[in-house]
This record gives C-alpha cells, structure tokens and sequence, in this order.
C-alpha cells in the first residue's frame, strides 16, 4: 500500500459493539416512543460524539409533545451498554491478524470518550497495536463529521491529511474523513452492517469499501 498512515474508526471497524450500542438505544428510546427506521438510525446516529447525540434524540423526543426528554436517559443508555461491552465484547474479525503484519503507521481515532476508548482496546487486546496514537472525540472541538479530530491524529502522527487512509464504518465518519482531505474506505464488517450500509457509505463519499480485513488486506495493503 502506498505509503500511507491509516487511521481506523474504533466502533464497528476495530471492535464489535455497534451492534450491542444500537440494541440497547433502541429498545430504551422505543420505551420512551422515539421508533426509527433503523437505516435511517445508522445514518443519523452513528459516529456522533455522545452529548450530540442525545442532544438529538432530546430534539426528536420534543416533537412527539411528551414533556422533556428524560435527564437520566444518557446515564441509563450508558450503564447498559459499559455493562454489556464488559462481558460480550470482541474485536472484529481479521483486525489482530491484519494489524500484526501491516507494514504502516496506524492510528485511532474514535468519537468514544477517551477513557471508554482506552478501556475497550484492552478488553480486546488491540490497545498495543496503536498506542500512543488512540484519538478521542474529547479532545477537539467539534465531532464527526466536522473534520477536527481526523486532522487532529494527522497532526500528532506527523503526515499530511492526503497521506491518510481512514476506515470507517459509518456515514458521518466518512463525511469526516472527506471533509479532512482523507481517502476515505468504508467497512461493512461488523455485527451492525446491513444489506444498505455499503450504498450509504459510497454516497458519503468513501472511495471503496470492504466487507472484511480479509479482502481489505488483498486488495490493499503491504505487509512486512
């Protein structure tokens, strides 16, 4: 691969828990009568920092004119899933075996919270293959998928943003990633990925996209 530094989303590229974050937000919301389309869910929710996306789903919950969204729903939705993610998760299929012959620099940068982000590279084992370079959301101003935190991860690993490759998963991480000047691959290999997801990446504005490592691996990249 062309000398190129990539830098991976984390949820639903690195490790499976998209598919354990959507369930629990949906079965709360659908108690509360907040019911999406669950295409359109992924295009709207995934990627976000968290605090947008509450603030969101707050915004939503106002126009079913039930009163104020609940104040404890970002904690509830938390708790749930840290205590899920604890015992279920794992990392996608293919990313250790990838990552421990990938002959480039690697980076994450995920819109989880610093401390979530740490923790679930440990519970899979992932977090030597790319610290110190593990970005969060926390730390630029603006989220996916405004460009700051891709550019951010440029800027500490010393190379140019056209230079980047970024894998992603979701529709405002490629518009993030685009936006940043990035070639953008889409990931449709995690527990989540429906039959639409590969159609709504490209439109975001991904290059190409991959169903597994496996194939990303033949297709692209150099190993030592």
């Amino acid at each position: 691969m062309m000398n190129h530094t990539i830098i991976f989303d984390c949820d639903g590229v690195l490790v499976d828990s998209e598919a354990i974050y959507i369930e629990v937000e949906q079965q709360y919301l659908s108690e509360l009568g907040l019911n999406y389309d669950p295409a359109e869910y992924q295009t709207k929710f995934i990627g976000l920092p968290f605090d947008d996306f509450i603030a969101q789903l707050a915004a939503d919950y106002q126009t079913l004119g039930k009163g104020a969204f609940p104040a404890d729903a970002g904690d509830q939705i938390i708790a749930e899933s840290k205590a899920r993610v604890a015992t279920e998760l794992q990392p996608i299929e293919g990313i250790l075996p990838l990552l421990q012959q990938l002959d480039a620099n690697s980076a994450v940068a995920s819109s989880s919270s610093i401390s979530n982000l740490h923790w679930k590279l440990e519970l899979t084992g992932l977090h030597g293959h790319f610290d110190p370079h593990i970005y969060s959301g926390e730390q630029v101003d603006l989220g996916k998928p405004a460009p700051d935190l891709f550019l951010h991860a440029a800027k500490h690993l010393n190379v140019e943003p056209e230079n980047c490759i970024v894998v992603e998963d979701s529709v405002n991480g490629v518009r993030a990633g685009v936006a940043a000047g990035m070639n953008v691959w889409g990931f449709t290999g995690g527990g989540h990925a429906d039959a639409g997801l590969r159609d709504r990446l490209m439109n975001a504005g991904a290059k190409e996209t991959f169903s597994s490592f496996a194939d990303m691996g033949e297709a692209h990249l150099t190993f030592r």
